[in-house]
């Protein structure tokens, strides 16, 4: 797999004003820890961040003044609206050790049950999984052509690559098609609610009826 770079600096820890004049500045604060090593602040380029994290890249040679450090993005904050990254935590990594990271799923074809008025649900977007850090997959495909009306996917259906374990719960659902809910259910379903609700008396009406 191919390892990304990126440059960084250290930062003094100062704060949350230092941290929002380094955002001002471009720039996004984050820590390196990890290994049994002194935990480092740092400092990194909010472009080159935010290009590496919309290519879902895992390792990362981070250079610290000129010093690398093999690391993963273990955790990004964002902004109140999820946009831009405000904070990043990288832990230290041995290329030789198993790691348990998330992979993003990519589901390829047109599941069957589309087609005879199903609707398709994704009820996972990512998967975690152990393996080696240099065979962290960029994706893991899914196939949903042959998915019909009411059939579902678990992660102990998903095929995976050689040396990789999923650590989510095999019984966890990946994705269904569900039948589609017509207005005639809908309007059938709100009737037998109606028939259900308990008759409401006001006291002019009890009133009325006691006359």
């Amino acid at each position: 797999m191919e390892i990304a770079k990126l440059e960084g600096r250290v930062r003094q820890a100062g704060g949350s004003r230092a941290a929002e004049r380094l955002r001002r500045q471009n720039s996004i604060p984050g820590i390196v820890y990890g290994h049994r090593r002194e935990p480092q602040n740092v400092a990194v380029a909010a472009r080159d961040l935010e290009g590496l994290i919309e290519r879902g890249s895992h390792v990362i040679e981070l250079s610290i003044d000129g010093s690398p450090n093999s690391v993963l993005i273990k955790e990004v904050q964002f902004d109140p609206i999820g946009i831009k990254p405000i904070h990043v935590d990288f832990v230290r990594v041995d290329l030789t050790e198993r790691v348990t990271v998330s992979v993003p799923l990519e589901f390829r074809g047109t599941p069957v049950g589309t087609h005879e008025g199903g609707i398709f649900e994704e009820h996972l977007v990512d998967l975690e999984v152990e393996t080696l850090v240099l065979e962290i997959p960029d994706s893991i495909r899914v196939n949903i052509a042959d998915l019909g009306v009411g059939d579902a996917l678990h992660v102990r259906d998903i095929p995976l690559p050689t040396n990789v374990r999923a650590t989510t719960a095999l019984e966890v659902i990946v994705c269904t098609v569900r039948a589609k809910v017509t207005a005639e259910v809908v309007e059938e379903v709100e009737e037998a609610e109606a028939a259900e609700e308990p008759e409401i008396i006001t006291a002019k009406e009890k009133e009325e009826q006691e006359d």
